[in-house]
């Protein structure tokens, strides 16, 4: 299922936020951070903070949630191995741009 849910522009995927958000369920999940996305599938059990945080953002856009915990360098490189694509241009979410350019972090609710 996962390359039904993909779209290729040259090499690159592309993936909307409808997508991400039918992949939310411990044996086949994505999230968005960034607006890049992760199939995080194969780390859950592996995930220091467990997996429960993950599930309650399973699908989802989770920035906010990614920095508001403070991730090491480690954390952000371990990230590369599950990446899958981009967030599709109509759904990027901008302050999620935004932070990733300033390397500003923090949670911000609107």
């Amino acid at each position: 299922q996962m390359f039904h849910d993909l779209i290729f522009l040259g090499h690159q995927a592309v993936v909307s936020t409808q997508s991400t958000g039918e992949h939310n369920s411990p044996d086949d999940m994505w999230m968005a951070i960034h607006n890049k996305v992760y199939d995080i599938t194969k780390f859950i059990n592996e995930h220091p903070g467990g997996e429960e945080v993950l599930l309650e953002h399973a699908g989802t856009e989770a920035t906010y949630a990614f920095e508001d915990v403070g991730h090491s360098l480690d954390a952000r490189d371990l990230l590369s191995q599950y990446y899958i694509g981009d967030v599709h241009e109509d759904d990027r979410t901008q302050k999620a741009a935004k932070m990733a350019d300033s390397g500003e972090s923090g949670c911000v609710i609107s």
